[in-house]
């Protein structure tokens, strides 16, 4: 009689984040072989540590009782690091030097790292591995070195902890790290909530056609193509934060492609098909309903190097669809994509294609969006990670409700086909900025060949597309271009309506486009608010005359399938 293997232990959820991104990390330790260190600069960084480790030592000690008075009074920890700005820490003389402990082994190890003699990528590589460590060593994550989550369990009578397992076993349920009160929102009901309609669909995506909100309309039509790796509704999260519903109200008929969530149906989908099936179809949808020759459209981070490469492809086969292209924190060039370039390496993307690739045994698989969702959360893994730990688990806190977050849950898979070329072509070997370097759908890839006028939006504070990569767009893209810089990060920098008044951006006081992008921005000016409204002053020159806007949508031929926001976006990885 056979015996029963054992069920295997439940992981929680921040243990199953951190394995995601484990592998990728472990990688990176491996760099570190063969290098060495420079012994004078060891030496100095030795003797600055114990310098500095007793001056802590014999400071804490004056804080504790039967001190003299004399003695010089307990230092406070560093006050830009709000992990332990907190009274709890500050107030507590052993937890005070216990973090300005981790704080001095925390600088010790970064400027260790820093001395690691190799080429660049690999120098950065170490230092991303051993921050990752730091980050994650902090006292603060850890109940029994964290004076707040202490008070609060004693304060509590043990319900802090209480509630902090109950988190836990929700998001043991759920697969993920609770970002956000997840119950309080729901697409459809009030995310996404802008009023249109399904006019068709395919295998790949659904097009939504947005009502109209008011009486007239721009002749040419509008096209957004959102990002494939996340869902579309961070253009539709509520009213107020709507890029959708702000375009609408501009006068512009407007049409989104909704991405489906791959499954395994998906598995062997490949990047022609996304140009072809994807961004090429739905121009030519949108051009059958409204039976206009040209439209302006727009696409988002790895939705602007879809529509680039689509809109290139059909200027190779003598279409030219495009009466204005925007393209938002989207790189053409990847000859400089900051952080996350460190994770792309020949290797690397050789072990992504014979698991997931088209050469794989079962010719494909999903990059499973947790996958994805993980390693993003890992670029700012004290904001995004273990904030959260602490939070939830440690304190028993139910993570404010913010939309934003919510979406960022809200993960999607990729088909492995698709994402290994994306991955090889563009990360690794950069051929979509070279003429002719790569074919897709049959044809060499030209995006110089793109007629249109150009506006390019980057984020100035950009992890994900820094916005020196974005700005490199103005130089591979041969019609007139508009560069705008924003404040803030790669979602916020651009979900900034004008209504709000934050933030800034920053517009090149003439039309020169120099190559170096820091000469560009030496000779911007600033401006107080959203970018939203020079880009809908520069969109309204390259959208036609005011026509009457239709009463009803689709065609005769493309009719309503199902109401916004429609079944794809709804459907979880």
């Amino acid at each position: 009689m056979k015996r029963k293997t054992p069920p295997a232990a439940e992981v929680s959820p921040a243990d199953k984040t951190y394995q995601a991104f484990g592998s990728t990390v472990g990688e990176l330790w491996k760099s570190m072989s063969g290098l060495s260190l420079p012994l004078p600069a060891i030496g100095q960084l030795q003797a600055d540590y114990v310098q500095q480790a007793t001056a802590l030592w014999n400071q804490a000690l004056a804080g504790w009782p039967g001190a003299s008075a004399a003695a010089t009074p307990a230092p406070k920890p560093e006050i830009g690091d709000r992990r332990f700005a907190g009274p709890d820490w500050t107030g507590n003389p052993q937890a005070a030097f216990i973090a300005q402990l981790y704080l001095l082994n925390a600088r010790t190890l970064m400027q260790l790292a820093d001395q690691v003699q190799g080429d660049e990528k690999t120098r950065q590589r170490i230092r991303f591995a051993v921050q990752q460590w730091v980050d994650a060593a902090s006292p603060s994550n850890f109940l029994a070195l964290n004076p707040e989550a202490l008070r609060l369990a004693l304060e509590t009578r043990g319900e802090s902890l209480s509630h902090g397992l109950q988190h836990l076993v929700s998001d043991l349920a759920q697969g993920h790290l609770s970002q956000t009160d997840e119950t309080v929102f729901e697409v459809g009901r009030n995310v996404a909530t802008t009023e249109g309609s399904v006019v068709f669909e395919n295998d790949f995506f659904q097009l939504i056609e947005y009502r109209p909100s008011t009486p007239q309309v721009h002749e040419r039509p509008m096209l957004f193509v959102p990002p494939c790796i996340n869902k579309y509704y961070i253009l539709d999260l509520q009213p107020d934060n709507s890029l959708i519903r702000y375009t609408v109200g501009q006068g512009h008929r407007l049409f989104v492609v909704s991405w489906r969530n791959p499954d395994e149906s998906m598995a062997q989908a490949t990047w022609d098909q996304y140009i072809e099936d994807g961004a090429i179809r739905a121009i030519h949808v949108v051009q059958e309903i409204t039976r206009a020759r040209q439209l302006n459209v727009l696409g988002f981070c790895v939705g602007g190097t879809i529509l680039a490469t689509a809109l290139a492809v059909l200027a190779a086969r003598g279409e030219q669809p495009a009466a204005s292209v925007t393209l938002l924190t989207t790189f053409l060039d990847f000859a400089s994509t900051g952080v996350l370039d460190l994770f792309v390496d020949e290797a690397s993307v050789q072990l992504r294609e014979m698991t997931i690739g088209p050469d794989s045994p079962g010719g494909g698989g999903l990059l499973k969006g947790q996958e994805l969702a993980s390693t993003f959360s890992f670029l700012r893994p004290n904001d995004l990670v273990w904030n959260y730990v602490v939070g939830n688990y440690l304190k028993g806190e139910t993570p404010p409700a913010f939309d934003l977050l919510y979406w960022n849950s809200d993960s999607t898979n990729l088909p492995g086909p698709m994402y290994c070329w994306y991955l090889r072509n563009t990360y690794l070997e950069n051929k979509l900025a070279r003429p002719g370097a790569v074919q897709t759908c049959g044809v060499p890839v030209d995006l110089g060949a793109i007629d249109a006028p150009v506006y390019v939006y980057g984020s100035r504070e950009d992890h994900i597309v820094p916005w020196d990569g974005a700005y490199r767009n103005t130089q591979v893209l041969s019609g007139p271009c508009r560069f705008v810089l924003g404040a803030s990060g790669h979602i916020a920098g651009v979900i900034n309506p004008p209504a709000k008044k934050k933030r800034s951006h920053w517009i090149g006081r003439g039309d020169a486009l120099p190559a170096d992008a820091q000469a560009w921005l030496a000779d911007a000016q600033e401006h107080p608010g959203s970018w939203w409204t020079d880009w809908s002053d520069w969109l309204a020159g390259h959208a036609g005359k005011r026509v009457a806007a239709p009463k009803t949508p689709g065609s005769r031929q493309y009719r309503p399938i199902e109401p916004a926001p429609g079944r794809y976006v709804k459907q979880k990885a």
